[in-house]
């Protein structure tokens, strides 16, 4: 379906209420997006629900903070559900308190699926933006989606056929990084970061990202910091950079870097809000599996993909696994063009091995160049405005 024409709604109208709901820092950046397009058609409305700095930035009221729940992993959440029932528990309060005029549920399936079914016991209207992977696992969760959600918007083209058997309303809106990395790629630029960071323009630089979540660092960071290890061995000339997500705290990543007993020569730049400077800085990354990978892929930089995980956290995913790949560059591109090292796989030196080749070399420029078709893959951006008009049709829709 077509999504009509951006349109203001009357400012004579009652305050609109939005409730927004995402568990995760690029869920967070993705919000904030949307919250500005919104705020420019209905420029009234109210904002409140889960999320983090970037929504604040945008004036919407944290119910619950992101943190509160920033957790991945089959079993790893079990330790913080107190925390995630205790999110539910407010933000259903909220709805049934405030009834907002419609539920936008960014990515975060395993908090928000729970949520929406909440939301519709309140007869708050759902819209789902950055539907589930269900092409890639868990697929029956069609059919779970389709009745507690109202409308989905998804990012890859491909999704909408996934849906159709439900019934469910699809509309394809385009990734929502397309327009961010596109935005970001102008303002950041390899010699001008390196510059800013303090790093020669000569030095081979490998950047380090091991996720967003406490978990994440808990699992990938020593695997991570040892991989750097073995390659500082083999050239000592190589520096990294390590950027730290808004949901950690800076402190307790020192504590885990000074346990990794790292060389005395060494060069680990540990950078605070600067995620795409480190990036773009790179002459490639070491990355955890997720939408950082592309990330990357959209900033023109190599990578190597590794994860680890609870080893009974690993056995299960991989039973429900419906692809051949983990990573999204891959899985658009139908093929390895990252390099994936899962689990038992993922061993230093096998690491450093696949690193230093994407450095410089044939290795590099194959994935480089495979590359360009995976950006084109991923459409010419604007899924935030898209989206921003899905939700004033639901409002709409829903009297407001």
């Amino acid at each position: 379906m077509s999504v009509a024409a951006a349109r203001v709604v009357d400012p004579a109208a009652p305050v609109t209420t939005v409730m927004i709901s995402t568990g995760d820092a690029s869920g967070d950046i993705h919000a904030a997006a949307l919250v500005r397009a919104l705020r420019q058609r209905i420029p009234d409305a109210r904002f409140l629900g889960l999320g983090g700095v970037e929504m604040e930035k945008e004036g919407v009221e944290i119910v619950v903070h992101q943190r509160e729940v920033a957790v991945a992993g089959l079993l790893e959440v079990a330790g913080a559900l107190p925390k995630i029932f205790g999110a539910w528990r407010a933000l259903g309060r909220a709805a049934r308190e405030l009834r907002p005029d419609l539920a936008i549920l960014i990515d975060t399936p395993d908090f928000n699926l729970p949520l929406a079914r909440r939301l519709k016991r309140a007869g708050v209207p759902v819209l789902y933006f950055i539907g589930p992977q269900v092409w890639a696992w868990r697929q029956k969760r069609v059919f779970k989606i389709a009745r507690r959600v109202d409308r989905l918007a998804v990012i890859f083209p491909f999704e909408v056929d996934f849906y159709r058997p439900t019934g469910l309303q699809v509309d394809f809106v385009g990734h929502p990084l397309v327009e961010r990395m596109k935005h970001a790629a102008t303002l950041h630029e390899r010699a001008a970061d390196r510059r800013s960071l303090g790093l020669d323009p000569e030095t081979p630089v490998l950047a380090l990202l091991p996720g967003s979540r406490r978990n994440e660092i808990e699992n990938m960071l020593p695997l991570f910091l040892e991989t750097a290890s073995v390659v500082h061995a083999r050239n000592p000339r190589v520096a990294f950079v390590l950027p730290v997500a808004s949901t950690l705290s800076r402190e307790w990543l020192d504590e885990k870097i000074a346990a990794a007993k790292l060389p005395s020569m060494l060069r680990l730049e540990v950078l605070e809000g600067k995620t795409y400077e480190a990036i773009s800085a790179c002459d490639a990354a070491l990355a955890m599996p997720g939408t950082v990978n592309l990330e990357v892929a959209l900033l023109d930089r190599p990578q190597v993909a590794a994860v680890r995980v609870n080893p009974l956290t690993y056995r299960i995913a991989m039973q429900l696994l419906r692809v051949p790949w983990v990573t999204l560059p891959n899985l658009i591109a139908q093929g390895p063009v990252i390099p994936e090292f899962l689990q038992d796989d993922a061993e230093p030196e096998q690491l450093a091995d696949a690193l230093l080749g994407l450095v410089s070399g044939p290795a590099r420029d194959a994935q480089l160049e495979a590359l360009v078709q995976v950006r084109a893959r991923l459409g010419p951006g604007g899924a935030a405005e898209r989206t921003a008009d899905i939700a004033c049709e639901m409002i709409r829709g829903n009297g407001a």
